[in-house]
């Protein structure tokens, strides 16, 4: 398996997440140019990155999720636990000194893009429907406004 390709199907319909979804396959694309040239030290900052920036996704999701009231909020963030404690498994490996890279990389591919298409596809409409609620209310004392004045007084 070469490069990873964002697909049309993989889209949520959430301009922010798909943006921090097609940021995770950038980085996968990463880990494979760092294997293939085998730089070891590429391949660990590429895992560092990876995992942090994974776990600021999860919790940005989560809270979106959250406030859109979704039901399955709980099992949604049990199912990133046990994968982020899946891809801390393969980072201590790879500082036992493993080469774990082409193994990670084919894990990552293969539950991202399930996840996406079946636990993320499961949320959308719940998150779109908040933010819409969230974005239509453009009085002195709603949520737009408030958060611009939050952050650019």
């Amino acid at each position: 398996m070469g490069h990873l390709a964002w697909q049309n199907d993989l889209n949520t319909g959430i301009a922010v997440i798909d943006s921090q979804h097609k940021r995770i396959v950038e980085m996968i694309n990463q880990l494979y140019d760092a294997e293939q040239i085998g730089d070891r030290e590429a391949v660990g900052q590429v895992i560092e990155d990876l995992v942090d920036y994974t776990m600021s996704h999860f919790a940005f999701e989560e809270t979106l999720i959250e406030d859109a009231g979704y039901p399955l909020t709980r099992a949604h963030k049990k199912v990133h636990e046990l994968f982020i404690r899946r891809v801390n498994d393969y980072k201590l490996r790879f500082h036992a000194g493993e080469n774990v890279a082409h193994e990670l990389r084919e894990m990552l591919a293969r539950w991202l893009f399930n996840h996406i298409r079946n636990e993320d596809a499961a949320y959308t409409e719940a998150v779109r429907n908040n933010l819409a609620e969230l974005t239509r209310d453009k009085s002195e004392g709603g949520w737009l406004a408030r958060s611009l004045k939050r952050f650019f007084r």
